[in-house]
């Protein structure tokens, strides 16, 4: 329950597969659920092609690194934005895969992880590779000691208890060893899983696949994380898995996964 007297912003991370095919059912839901900060990854438009005006209407400034037909990721903010940085530095941007901002005073870093499919590809050695650049400013990250989370489609179930049946995707990317130890390696530095910190329940998702009535069935992953600092983690009041957009018509793949942090103004006078 929130403490009383407290006021909280809400984070969320959604890969909407296509903004513009997707673009009434991110409408409604933001109308719904009222998110202060959207991390929304895969959007497949350009710059320019992103529905922004829409989503103004809505309150929401946003930010994009799009790219045409394929990834892209944006953020939306009723709360403003600053220095805003759309790569993920240490490497080569090959794919609009990243973007960061200040949003009063969190570091928000909205991530569209490879998907790294087939295992013995050249896919997967980008994928490790684009891990270890990850967990280098993940932990560059750390060092101003600032609120910080990295929210987004990981591509990566960290548990068994995370999907519906791991035999099943034996020698998938998504689950090999080395990209857990990979994702772990992140959560090392001092990163906390706030939809875990709060949901310690088995087999909850996020992902289910369009076939073999995976959603109806609820044959799905957890592959849509928020990690948060320390500092971040310390102001964590409650998270969750909004599976309510997965249900409606021309759904993404994906549902929200959200979190709730202490806002600033109020953390500065608590005792």
């Amino acid at each position: 329950m929130p403490k009383c007297g407290l006021k909280f912003v809400k984070f969320a991370t959604w890969n909407v597969n296509s903004i513009r095919a997707r673009i009434s059912n991110v409408l409604s839901w933001l109308r719904a659920a009222n998110p202060n900060v959207v991390m929304l990854q895969e959007i497949k438009v350009v710059d320019e092609c992103f529905p922004r005006l829409k989503i103004q209407e809505l309150g929401y400034q946003c930010i994009v690194h799009g790219q045409k037909g394929y990834n892209g990721v944006a953020i939306l903010s009723n709360r403003g934005f600053g220095d805003v940085l759309p790569y993920l530095p240490g490497g080569k941007e090959e794919d609009a895969r990243y973007l960061e901002a200040t949003i009063d005073d969190v570091r928000v870093v909205n991530i569209y992880l490879p998907n790294g499919n087939p295992a013995n590809s050249e896919k997967y050695i980008y994928k490790l590779s684009w891990m270890k650049r990850l967990k280098m400013r993940a932990k560059e990250l750390l060092i101003d000691e600032m609120p910080v989370i990295l929210g987004g489609d990981y591509n990566v179930i960290p548990t068994d208890d995370d999907v519906y049946d791991h035999n099943e995707l034996q020698g998938n990317a998504v689950i090999k060893p080395e990209i857990r130890a990979a994702f772990r390696e992140i959560l090392w530095l001092g990163y906390t899983d706030a939809f875990r910190a709060k949901n310690p329940t088995k087999h909850r998702y996020s992902y289910w696949d369009y076939s073999g009535r995976a959603w109806q069935n609820n044959r799905g992953f957890l592959i849509d994380h928020l990690l948060l600092s320390p500092q971040a983690a310390d102001r964590l009041e409650d998270a969750g898995i909004d599976t309510n957009p997965r249900g409606q018509k021309k759904a993404s793949d994906h549902t929200p996964v959200w979190c709730t942090l202490a806002d600033r103004s109020m953390t500065k006078i608590m005792p």
